[in-house]
Formats: structure tokens, C-alpha cells, sequence
């Protein structure tokens, strides 16, 4: 029968029935058939979750045998009990799902396999020439390996060779050949053998490249290619972290564009992504459960929040759905567009291909990528047009060599110019030039941008109407990637004069454009990090002052606060807002943003959130509970210093306050909340720890950008403390975490946590800020 387990339990019930009677046979199976159809119709089984036994009880894959709940356990105690989920996956611990994931390995590998090799866009070094038939692309090689060890591991196998070059950070190597009984021994000792790591050694051709094909004279004995070595579908990139002028696998990339690579999510409709981000997000936040069951301490029964995420199909918390962005297309504010080659061999301003650690690094044109803004797609075109006729080299990533290296493009928008579904007015852009100076003459260098910014004014004259020109940076970076520090040196800088679209150099002016959130409007620097999506990023505060419950009796302490964004959104609805960043370039755009919005209830630190967050918990937090506690700690206490000015210091009876208003508005702010923005990366240990030793700190905010790493600090963050903090003996306990997972490190930190009160998740959601890419914000709210 539908809602029972087996058959059995339906047996069991006739036998009950039947059992002690004396009448006859014929009486007894009328009165069964009666009693049996009237004990169905009561005996009505409840609705089964939708996740019913569609995944395996962590008791059984531990122990292997049957948990407390027997045969009234939603989760399957075997193979034969699982089912499949609603969205038709299976459970990743599952024996059927690992085949099925093997099995998609091998056929991708299979269909990888019938491409055609690697094809430079660049070389290692000028005059090299490389011949298709006699060089081979090596793959799956250590990163870490430079091309001495690939030389010296060919030497071990007893392969000879003409040259061999290796890039470290690249899981590929390229090898030459003097003939074709020297690459035969080659394809024999080496493809398809162990190298490093467990990895597969791989070979495949190198192709010539497209541009000086008709040039080449390939070699009659040419190899066909047996393996494909790189796939730009298994490292999507956003464009804007990584980039460099080699390229790529010509049958992955030759019909590949920079809307596939930067935009994944493109072909399906918005409505469609949401749901797939949503529940992406909650196969995520089913890891902090899972992780956070495993952290508790042993000998202290499981939070009330485990034990009831059962409930809500093994989530920590309800995943309250995903909000859309109100702008889809063109909504990025800020595009950096990487300056290389393309696969044809042209000069090219846009988004790589692929990522370079697997030797990807041909750059294509951002045409039809739908989070870019036409503004940003021009001046990429004005610059590339440009580049053509420099006679500065563009940067090889191979051999860390160039001068032209990248070009970011900010918008400023409008206030109240957010239009759902379409681009936004931009009345401010600020281009930024990266460039790298080594081994160029000064005078040379400086011809070259006066040239540059000739072009930049032209070019932004040509579009009818007119493209917005505020001010063009030249950034100097000599770094290996393009990522440069906050601090790198800006070289030169154009500001627009008067009302036309005409620059000139001047250094004495701080370069900076404007962008409005809220009704507030904010100064923008080069290095300063601003949310990419602003009309999305309203939709992001609001949300997280909502659910932090905020009022004038409130003290806000924005974490990693920026450009102070969140907390100078929300300082209306509180009492007084506390920013922390160690930025400096960030704080001071933060303190000028409270200037200019007339903003008094904010104070910005600068400093490593580790670092500071401690005194200033103290120095806030000792003034919360008591008026006369308050008074006594003024006069006698004892606080540390902050580093900052603007952050109230105290020492023995010596008061430095900014006035002795704000501390009788200090002994009134009845509540404490925390809203935390961290990097990727998430929270250091440190400031997660002092989070959770502030006993007045009753309610977090947090917003991530990265999953991941939210469920690594809120396994730290809510799972209880051990009586006694775990120490281990061994010296070397620290080896092998190197590799480990973050939610794993998260539970080996959460063993040495001091004693004090978890919180407890109570909600989450999640902001969709990235249309048409895999990323969107997660928001949770943490109380205790």
C-alpha cells in the first residue's frame, strides 16, 4: 500500500486482525477483507517530506548500521532505500551518484579527446618557433613545477628533446622535438603516466599559430592528437581576476566566446538562473549542518537548530528563496577588460578564454556579454583600436614581459536612475590604464600616454551622444598578476576640463567619480571597492538593516565596512555606526562619503579587522550596560589603543573623548549588532573569536560573497564550546591542512574555541548581484 514501507506492515495488521477468532474460515477472511479496508481507511499514513529518504543517514554511512530513529528514519539506510531528489540528482555520498560522476569524467575526457591540440597565441621567447608535428603540449603537470624540473623529469624517463619550457602556476608544459622517432618515444614513456601528485600525464600537438599558418611547413610525420588539453568549460573565469597571452585548445576555444566564458548562465532565462542559484545555495548550506553536527564537542547534546534541520530537509536555517537583481543587462559598474592576443593572433582588449594555470590565455572581444555596459564595450574599442598602432609590446604572462597590461572601466550613475531591466544613465566613467614601466625610457613612456589620451578624448567625442570622460588613470603595476595592491603608483592622471569631454594632466587632483545608493551619494577612488551592481545593492542593505532589527538605541559595527556603503545606508535607523577596514584608501573615501551626505553617527577605523576588533569591542561595549559602570570605567578603567583618532581612548583617569555628549549617547544604546561583508576568503579566526566571546552582541549580520566560506565561519560562529579547549600533543598537527577543505578547518578550529555562547542561524537568502554568472550574495541572520 502507497505510504507504507514494505508489505510486511500490511501483513502484520491482517494477521492482527484475524488473530482469535473461531468462527469459520469463510466468516474469518469476510471479517478480515471488512476490518482490514475500515483500518485502512483510519490508519492514514502522514505526507512524507519532499526530500523523503533522498539522502543516506550520516549514522549509516559512519557505522554502517541502523540510527536511533529505526524504520521511522527520513534518511535511506542503504542503496535500495535511496531515492532520487526532486530535482532528479542523487546523493553525493551515494555509490550510484560517484559512478555517475565517473562516468561523466570519462566521457568528458573521451569527447576532449577528438580535438585538435594547444595553439600558441604567444611565445616563450622571441625567434621561437615551434613546428606542429615535433612539439608537444605536456598537461596536467604540477603548477608549482618551473621548466628546469620539466627538463629534469624528462631526463629521468630517458626522453630526449630539443627544448622543453614550463610556466610555474601552469598545469601545462611545452616540449620540442629534433625528429619523429624522438616524439614517438615520448608519446610511449610518457602519456598517460603518473606524474606529481596522482596526476595523469597527458600529451597533445601544438598547433601553429592561426596567423603565420600559411607560413609553416608542418612535418609530414606529424602525430594525430590523442588528447585534448585544455577546456575552458572546466575553469569559467569572470575575466577580471587573471589574464596573459597565451591561449588555448583550438576545438574548446576556436568556437568559444567571451559571453560563454564570463556569462556561463546567459542561454537561460533570468527566472531559470534564479532557481538554479537557489538551489545551488542550498546544496551549500546543507554543508554547515552536516559540518557543525561533526564539530560538537563530544559529551554535549546538539544544538536545537541540527536537531531540527531535519525538518526543513537538512538546512541549518530557512533558505528564504533568492531576490532578483532589478537591472540584468549591462548592470556592472566597474569592467576590467584584460589587454592579449586573440586566437588569430590580434591585439585584443577584453575577456580571456579560459583560465592561464591550464594555459589559457587568448583574449576575445566583450561583444554580446549582457553585464556589460555598451559605455565600457566602447571605450574597450577605443583602446584596443589604439593598441594596434602602439609600438609598446602587450603583456605576456609566459614570460612576465610588455607594457600595455589592462583596462578598467567605473561608471558613475545618476541618483534615482535604476530602471528595472535596463541600463542605468551613467554621467561619470573613470578609465584606468594598467601598465608595467620595466625597461622603458621615462620620456618614451610618457610620448606614448599623451598619444593614449589623445585617443581617449577622440574616441569618447565620436559616440553620439557623447561618452561620459571624468578622468583617466595610469596605474603602474610590476607585478606578476594583473591584480595590483591598493597602494600601486598611479603614474599619470587626465581630469576633465570644464564641461567638454577634453582631458588634461593633473596631478594634484585626487581622481574620483560619484555613484548614488540610497539616496546617498558616494566618492569613488581607483583602488576602492564599491559593489558592482547598484541597483541590486540597495535591494542588499535594506535587507540586511531589516532583519538586523535596528533603532535609535543602536549600536552598528560594520566589519570590513569599504567605502563604509552598509553602514552609512543604515546610520539613519541607529544610534551611531562603527566602521572597520584596512584600506586606508577605503576609510578615507568612507569618512569623505559621511561628509558629504552630512552623516555625524559614524566612526571609521583603518586597520586589520583581527587587529582592532578587539580594543574597540571593549572601548564601545564597557559603556552598553550600565550608566554607573559607564562613569566608574571613565574614570578608572583601563582601555587599549586603537590606532585611530577617532576611536574614544582611555587611560587611567585621562579621558580622550571627542566630546562627553557621545559618551551619554554611549550609555543609552540599549542593543549591539555586527554586520560583516568579508572578502572570499571570509573571516579571520581572530575576529570570529572575539564575535563570539562580546556576550552583548546578541545578533550578526552576515553577507557573503562566497558560500563556502560563510559555512566554515558559521561552523566556528554556532557550534558549542568544548568544556575544556582540545590541545593536541603532537608538534606537527598543523601538516596536511594545506589541502584539507575550509569546513574542515573550520571544525579543527572550532575544538580550541573559548567558552562562550554559539549563535544560532535563524534565516538566510540570497541576493542575486551577478545576473547570467554562478555568483550571487548569501545574507544570513545569526542570533543568540
Amino acid at each position: 500500500m502507497e505510504g507504507f514501507d514494505s508489505a510486511g506492515e500490511t501483513d502484520s495488521i491482517v494477521s492482527l486482525v484475524v488473530s482469535g477468532d473461531g468462527n469459520s474460515s469463510e466468516k474469518r477472511k469476510r471479517e478480515t477483507e471488512t476490518d482490514t479496508e475500515t483500518l485502512m481507511d483510519v490508519v492514514v499514513p502522514a505526507p512524507r517530506h519532499p526530500l523523503w529518504k533522498t539522502s543516506l543517514c550520516s549514522y549509516f554511512r559512519g557505522s554502517g548500521g541502523l540510527c536511533s530513529h529505526g524504520d521511522s528514519c527520513r534518511f535511506a539506510h542503504g542503496e535500495e532505500e535511496l531515492r532520487p531528489r526532486p530535482d532528479n540528482t542523487w546523493d553525493p555520498a551515494s555509490e550510484r551518484a560517484k559512478k555517475m560522476a565517473k562516468m561523466e569524467v570519462e566521457e568528458k575526457e573521451e569527447t576532449d579527446g577528438g580535438g585538435g591540440g594547444i595553439m600558441m597565441t604567444e611565445k616563450f621567447e622571441e625567434g621561437e618557433s615551434l613546428v606542429a608535428g615535433l612539439s608537444k603540449c605536456l598537461v596536467n603537470l604540477p603548477m608549482k613545477w618551473t621548466s628546469d624540473h620539466l627538463r629534469n623529469f624528462l631526463k629521468e624517463k630517458g626522453v630526449l628533446f630539443k627544448s622543453a619550457k614550463k610556466k610555474k602556476g601552469m598545469v601545462v608544459g611545452f616540449v620540442s622535438f629534433e625528429n619523429v622517432e624522438q616524439v614517438a618515444t615520448a608519446v610511449e614513456e610518457l602519456d598517460g603516466k603518473s606524474v606529481g601528485n596522482n596526476r595523469t600525464l597527458k600529451l597533445s600537438d601544438v598547433l601553429p599559430r592561426s596567423f603565420e599558418r600559411n607560413n609553416k611547413v608542418v612535418s609530414e610525420g606529424s602525430l594525430p592528437c590523442s588528447d585534448l588539453v585544455t577546456k575552458a568549460e572546466d575553469s569559467i573565469n569572470d575575466g577580471a581576476d587573471s589574464d596573459g597571452n597565451v591561449a588555448s585548445s583550438s576545438s574548446a576555444l576556436m568556437g568559444r566566446s567571451a559571453r560563454a566564458a564570463v556569462t556561463p548562465l546567459a542561454h537561460m532565462s533570468y527566472p531559470d538562473q534564479l532557481e538554479h542559484k537557489k538551489n545551488s545555495l542550498a546544496q551549500t548550506l546543507k554543508k554547515l549542518t552536516r559540518n557543525a553536527r561533526k564539530a560538537c564537542p563530544r559529551g554535549i547534546s546538539l544544538p536545537e537548530w541540527i536537531q531540527k534541520s531535519r525538518e526543513i530537509g537538512g538546512l541549518p536555517c530557512e533558505l528564504e528563496g533568492i531576490i532578483g537583481s532589478p537591472s540584468v543587462y549591462g548592470y556592472r559598474n566597474k569592467c576590467e577588460f584584460s589587454v592579449g592576443l586573440s586566437l588569430e593572433g590580434k591585439r585584443t582588449v577584453g575577456f580571456l578564454l579560459g583560465n592561464f594555470r591550464e594555459g589559457v590565455t587568448a583574449v576575445e572581444e566583450p561583444v554580446d556579454c549582457p553585464n556589460v555596459s555598451q559605455i565600457a564595450c566602447k571605450y574597450a574599442a577605443v583602446f584596443q583600436k589604439f593598441l594596434q598602432d602602439s609600438s609598446f609590446p602587450v603583456w605576456n604572462r609566459l614570460n612576465n614581459t610588455g607594457f600595455w597590461r589592462q583596462l578598467t572601466v567605473r561608471e558613475g550613475r545618476s541618483a534615482h536612475c535604476n530602471v528595472e531591466n535596463s541600463e542605468p544613465i551613467i554621467s561619470e566613467a573613470m578609465l584606468i590604464v594598467q601598465v608595467c614601466s620595466i625597461g622603458f625610457e621615462d620620456q618614451k613612456i610618457k610620448d606614448e600616454i599623451n598619444f593614449l589620451e589623445n585617443a581617449f578624448s577622440i574616441g569618447s567625442t565620436e559616440e553620439a551622444p557623447h561618452l561620459p570622460l571624468t578622468v583617466l588613470v595610469i596605474q603602474d603595476h610590476t607585478g606578476i598578476s594583473n591584480a595590483a595592491p591598493a597602494d600601486a603608483p598611479l603614474k599619470y592622471v587626465f581630469t576633465r576640463r570644464g564641461e567638454g569631454s577634453e582631458l588634461g594632466i593633473n596631478d594634484d587632483v585626487e581622481p574620483r567619480i560619484h555613484d548614488h545608493i540610497s539616496g546617498l551619494k558616494f566618492s569613488i577612488s581607483p583602488s576602492a571597492f564599491f559593489q558592482v551592481n547598484t541597483s541590486a545593492a540597495e535591494k542588499l542593505y535594506s535587507l540586511a538593516g531589516d532583519w538586523a532589527d535596528l533603532g535609535p538605541k543602536t549600536l552598528l559595527f560594520d566589519i570590513c565596512c569599504g567605502t563604509g556603503t552598509i553602514g552609512l545606508t543604515l546610520a539613519h535607523r541607529v544610534g551611531m555606526v562603527v566602521g572597520i577596514e584596512m584600506n586606508a584608501s577605503a576609510v578615507s573615501d568612507a569618512q569623505k562619503n559621511a561628509e558629504i551626505n552630512g552623516i555625524k553617527n559614524c566612526k571609521f577605523v583603518c586597520g586589520k579587522a583581527e587587529d582592532v576588533i578587539g580594543a574597540l569591542m571593549k572601548q564601545y561595549l564597557c559603556l552598553l550596560l550600565k550608566p554607573d559602570d559607564a562613569s566608574s570605567s571613565t574614570h578608572n578603567g583601563s582601555m587599549e589603543h586603537s590606532g585611530d583618532e577617532n576611536v574614544i581612548q582611555q587611560n587611567g583617569s585621562h579621558q580622550s573623548m571627542e566630546s562627553r555628549s557621545e559618551l551619554l549617547l554611549l550609555q543609552q544604546f540599549e542593543n549591539v549588532v555586527a554586520v560583516v561583508d568579508p572578502p572570499r576568503v571570509g573571516l579571520h579566526p581572530t575576529v570570529i573569536k572575539v564575535l563570539r566571546t562580546q556576550s552583548d552582541l546578541k545578533r550578526l549580520i552576515y553577507i557573503s560573497c562566497n558560500p563556502e566560506s560563510l559555512v566554515a565561519n558559521a561552523i566556528e560562529l554556532c557550534t558549542p564550546s568544548p568544556g575544556e579547549t582540545e590541545k593536541s600533543n603532537n608538534k606537527n598537527n598543523n601538516r596536511g591542512w594545506k589541502n584539507t577543505t575550509s569546513a574542515s578547518l573550520a571544525r579543527h578550529r572550532a575544538k580550541s574555541m573559548p567558552d562562550s555562547e554559539p549563535f544560532i542561524p535563524v534565516k538566510a537568502v540570497a541576493v542575486d548581484l551577478f545576473p547570467h554568472t554562478p555568483h550571487c550574495e548569501t545574507v544570513m541572520l545569526l542570533e543568540r
